[in-house]
């Protein structure tokens, strides 16, 4: 038993010891002061240190600045790296570049957003993300659990970055629920609108605070960031209770745990931004290393409620959840 051990140990030390020395570059379409992506970098610099790669990510100056990334994905290009990850929310301004790159034989993954097409629209060789569309639904579906048993619903989907896939494609996957909730519930008015939002806390306040202003009689407003959090400062500063408007969104960002806690969001669904940069290294490492082809992974569209958030919160401030 013993002897089997120690091959055992030997093993996994020579397992642990790359026999490589990669270099992984990611860009992505998010400025740093993205709380969101700061738990994507620690599982990419986590996942780095395991295999001992050199590794860069780069973040966009301009929130959600796709020529940016664009330009950032030239200069990655440039130094001849082993691989490049990056979020793909744009169907087609990275396809040439993407194309070039794989040309080079430089491996591409697509992180967090995708073509909405997948490899049929984009070169990149596999996609680590979720799903959107399917879980906005989720989204949608959960927080109607909370809807009031009687009355007219009133709800407000919040698309945070117009024409990107992301947040378009959560905000539809929104729509589509409500559009079935109304067939389901034929008795009953259902109202729904869109707004831009905007991607910053103080953007999404003002914008969805005068909006609910304007219309008091909101049942719930959908996000499709995290950035309801803001929302949910305004009610409380205007003295209006937890659950008297619904908030949900996604990302488990600890602004957002910090309302599920006060009672303000009632569901947010998390996609495991740790896997999202963890799991990509870990696939150029095997690529590299083995040969063995990237392939997709679906981090999830867990729903949460302010039942998880006090579990949640420290993993959140940490950056693991």
């Amino acid at each position: 038993m013993k002897l089997k051990l120690l091959a055992a140990a030997a093993l996994l030390a020579s397992a642990s010891t790359p026999a490589l020395a990669l270099d992984v570059v990611f860009t992505h379409h998010s400025s740093a002061s993205n709380t969101f992506w700061q738990a994507v970098q620690k599982g990419f610099d986590d996942a780095c240190e395991r295999v001992d790669a050199n590794c860069q990510m780069i973040f966009t100056q301009t929130e959600g600045s796709v020529q940016e990334q664009l330009a950032n994905m030239e200069a990655a290009l440039a130094r001849e790296p082993d691989a490049i990850l990056t979020s793909i929310v744009d169907n087609t301004a990275l396809d040439e570049i993407v194309q070039r790159a794989r040309d080079a034989g430089v491996i591409v993954i697509g992180v967090n957003v995708d073509d909405l097409e997948g490899a049929a629209g984009n070169a990149r060789q596999a996609f680590v993300g979720q799903g959107f569309l399917p879980a906005g639904y989720s989204l949608g579906e959960a927080q109607s659990a909370n809807f009031p048993e009687e009355g007219p619903i009133n709800v407000l989907v919040g698309i945070s970055a117009p024409g990107q896939n992301w947040s378009e494609q959560r905000g539809a996957g929104v729509m589509n629920f409500m559009e079935d909730y109304a067939a389901a519930n034929p008795g009953r008015e259902v109202n729904v609108e869109r707004i831009d939002s905007g991607t910053d806390l103080a953007t999404v306040s003002d914008r969805v605070g005068a909006y609910l202003a304007a219309n008091p009689e909101t049942t719930a407003y959908f996000d499709t960031g995290f950035w309801h959090a803001g929302v949910a400062r305004v009610l409380a500063d205007r003295g209006i209770e937890p659950g008297e408007v619904l908030l949900g969104g996604f990302d488990l960002v600890p602004e957002a745990v910090e309302q599920m806690q006060a009672g303000y969001i009632q569901v947010q669904v998390d996609q495991q931004p740790y896997m999202q940069g963890f799991m990509p290294v870990m696939q150029v490492y095997l690529s590299k290393t083995v040969g063995l082809a990237p392939a997709d992974i679906d981090t999830g569209q867990g729903i949460v409620t302010p039942a998880d958030a006090d579990a949640i919160m420290e993993l959140s401030a940490q950056g693991l959840r």
